[in-house]
């Protein structure tokens, strides 16, 4: 099993001044320590129930490319995108940018969204969930047809470019993989027509989801064992007891077929967490 992690707060000792340094420190040791995975929140708002929106709170991209610049290893990924936040073909600009940045670490984490009270607080449009998966939908088929390379006009529903182009694609030339955020049904057929990478929560259903996604991916004539299955959960390393049903935890997850689990990291003192990941549960957990 991979490790990775999500940064969920800038809420950290020192304010603002010091939230460049504890985010390099972390992103460092992470990097260092054989986690597989930087995920950053695509919020402008803390989001409950993380904390009381007016925590600071940093942009995605802007800090992942910060990351990037720290780093060698580590795949970084917005976790995930909510679509109504940006026009499909900046959104593939954007994370196309940080491919090639980053030499190729990037993963396009995209979903339907969520959060209203942000969107609309901040001027940008919310349209119903039916609405988002339909505009996810179409900006999935885009990410497709720039990665053919096809530069016709596409005309959607919710959206038209006259020419889809964008160069480079990415650092091999090609479009970085997309990861599809969610696990309802609707979401899974999805996945099993455009995505590289699932992410679900744990639960009593867990593999039900994924058998789901078994069954679709055989409608669809895709590979399942070509998608990368990630499980996002809160890490919780407080104390030694805490840390070791951690681990049992991330083995169950893997014994249903988990691939790679994200580690929610909320805690005051992100690099001590980061640590304690790296010395003890990627050790327990690489090779299941």
């Amino acid at each position: 099993m991979r490790i990775g992690m999500e940064i969920v707060t800038y809420d950290w000792a020192g304010g603002p001044q010091r939230i460049a340094d504890t985010l390099t420190a972390a992103a460092r040791s992470a990097d260092d320590a054989g986690f597989s995975l930087i995920g950053v929140p695509d919020h402008v708002w803390q989001s409950p129930p993380m904390g009381a929106v007016e925590q600071p709170f940093l942009e995605c991209f802007t800090v992942l490319a910060a990351i990037a610049a720290q780093t060698s290893r580590v795949r970084l990924a917005p976790m995930v995108a909510g679509v109504h936040f940006r026009a499909p073909g900046m959104l593939l600009k954007q994370i196309s940018t940080l491919d090639v940045l980053s030499r190729g670490r990037a993963l396009l984490g995209v979903g339907v969204g969520w959060y209203p009270d942000e969107a609309l607080g901040m001027g940008v449009p919310f349209p119903s969930v039916g609405e988002r998966f339909a505009m996810l939908e179409e900006a999935l088929r885009i990410r497709r047809q720039l990665g053919q390379g096809d530069d016709r006009p596409f005309v959607g529903e919710h959206y038209r470019l006259d020419r889809p182009l964008n160069v480079p694609a990415g650092f091999s030339g090609a479009l970085p993989p997309v990861l599809i955020g969610g696990g309802g049904p609707r979401t899974l057929r999805l996945v099993a027509g455009y995505g590289d990478a699932c992410n679900l929560y744990p639960g009593p259903d867990l593999a039900d989801k994924l058998a789901l996604l078994r069954r679709y991916c055989d409608e669809a004539g895709r590979d399942y064992d070509a998608i990368e299955k990630t499980c996002i959960l809160p890490f919780d390393v407080s104390t030694p007891e805490a840390t070791k049903a951690l681990i049992g935890q991330l083995g169950d997850l893997a014994d249903v077929g988990v691939q790679t689990a994200i580690g929610i990291l909320a805690g005051p003192e992100p690099l001590r967490d980061v640590e304690v990941v790296g010395a003890e549960v990627i050790p327990a957990v690489g090779d299941r």
